[in-house]
């Protein structure tokens, strides 16, 4: 890794936040500078930091099932406020919406099971354009 920026967030009413912490350490560790928003974020202010950090990509953390209206806002979060950065979406997500994520801008799905190393190298192709997908 070359010290890419990724910004991690919880999006939503989902207050579970082990697994995105331990995500993070995993990131880090790897060599990204990671930056964790917290809890409770909108898709408007996960955009809106992203941006202004200018980071790599964005890591999602899901757990309620709201993926497929949260992750999708804020892709189109950050559209609309000029920039391509790539969002990678992580956490309980069957198989069948895969499809319907990666259609609505999503770069990558990790789910339950991912090592550390998967979690790494996956993250590391989506911020760098080579997107080994979900």
């Amino acid at each position: 890794m070359g010290g890419e920026r990724i910004l991690i967030a919880k999006v939503g009413l989902d207050g579970h936040d082990r697994g995105i912490k331990v995500v993070a350490r995993i990131l880090r560790d790897a060599g990204f500078e990671v930056i964790y928003t917290g809890l409770f974020q909108t898709p408007e202010t996960v955009a809106a930091a992203a941006v202004d950090e200018d980071v790599d990509g964005i890591g999602l953390s899901m757990l309620s099932g709201a993926h497929m209206t949260l992750a999708p806002l804020v892709v189109e979060e950050v559209r609309k406020r000029g920039s391509d950065i790539p969002v990678i979406l992580g956490g309980i997500v069957p198989d069948h919406d895969l499809d319907a994520l990666r259609a609505a801008g999503i770069t990558t799905v990790l789910t339950p099971g991912a090592t550390a190393d998967e979690i790494a190298d996956q993250v590391g192709a989506a911020v760098r354009g080579s997107g080994l997908g979900a």
